[in-house]
């Protein structure tokens, strides 16, 4: 029912990919934190059903400095007699040339389970993956992959940090990702600009997008998912709408703290 962060990340790849992914300058600092509100939309009504939570953090891998990109979802325990979800996503961008070196994705969701972990080799263009879940064998496997492959959560930031001067409404934009130990390539579709009200009544001006989806369990693929971002260089999503197999969800943006600059586009009354 609820594959929260799995919805929020891939709904925040809509911002513009440029061919250069690195030495570039980044609209985050270590930390930020951002929290987001889950609805469900259970018949007519839609009900708060959980959260999640983005935050930037200090590190070190073996010699380099990184951000440690750090992702949290879960339903609320009021709900996890329903559809339990328990989501952990982890990525270790390099702080010098702005991509993954290190990253792990924990699901627990409705009883299934996933753990997978991934090293990117950048000289030799390869990801080394370790795959746990918990309807297959586990295996260890190697994946060669171009200049510009993200996991899922580095690929939210490194789209942050691109510019949306310039779109075309209806222009589509490719991104490369890897899922499952396999590369995708997708795309996003730029639909314009809008102003969103959140749940607190605070009023955004916004970039807007849809989003080319993975056909899977939760999805039955195409562009239904809807992301709206914060029109200033923060970027910051507000509102996600995706259309599940059996309904549709909705992230509301809940709080933005320790930002590297402030948000420009909201609206004041």
């Amino acid at each position: 029912m609820l594959r929260i962060l799995n919805i929020l990340i891939v709904c925040l790849l809509a911002i513009e990919i440029y061919p250069q992914c690195q030495n570039r300058q980044t609209v985050y600092k270590e930390g930020e934190d951002i929290k987001y509100t889950i609805y469900y939309n259970w018949g007519i009504f839609w009900v708060n059903a959980g959260w999640v939570d983005f935050r930037v953090k200090p590190g070190k891998y073996f010699d380099r400095e990184i951000y440690h990109l750090d992702g949290l979802g879960a339903t609320h325990q009021s709900y996890d007699w329903l559809y339990k979800v328990r989501d952990h996503y982890q990525s270790y961008l390099d702080k010098e040339t702005l991509l993954p070196l290190w990253s792990r994705r924990q699901n627990f969701e409705g009883g299934y389970e996933v753990d997978h972990k991934y090293v990117f080799d950048w000289k030799n263009n390869q990801s080394f993956a370790s795959i746990k879940n918990s309807d297959k064998p586990f295996y260890n496997d190697t994946v060669d992959i171009t200049n510009c492959t993200f996991d899922l959560l580095s690929l939210v930031y490194y789209a942050r940090d691109l510019d949306f001067t310039g779109l075309i409404p209806g222009k589509t934009i490719p991104v490369t990702t890897i899922i499952e130990n396999k590369v995708y390539n997708l795309y996003i579709r730029y639909l314009g600009k809008e102003y969103i009200t959140d749940k607190k009544d605070n009023t955004y001006r916004c970039i807007k997008f849809s989003v080319l989806l993975i056909e899977g369990t939760i999805f039955s693929g195409g562009e239904d998912m809807t992301v709206w971002v914060t029109d200033d260089k923060v970027h910051v999503p507000v509102l996600v709408e995706a259309k599940i197999l059996i309904g549709s969800v909705k992230a509301y943006l809940d709080s933005a703290t320790g930002l590297k600059y402030p948000i420009e586009a909201k609206v004041v009354n």
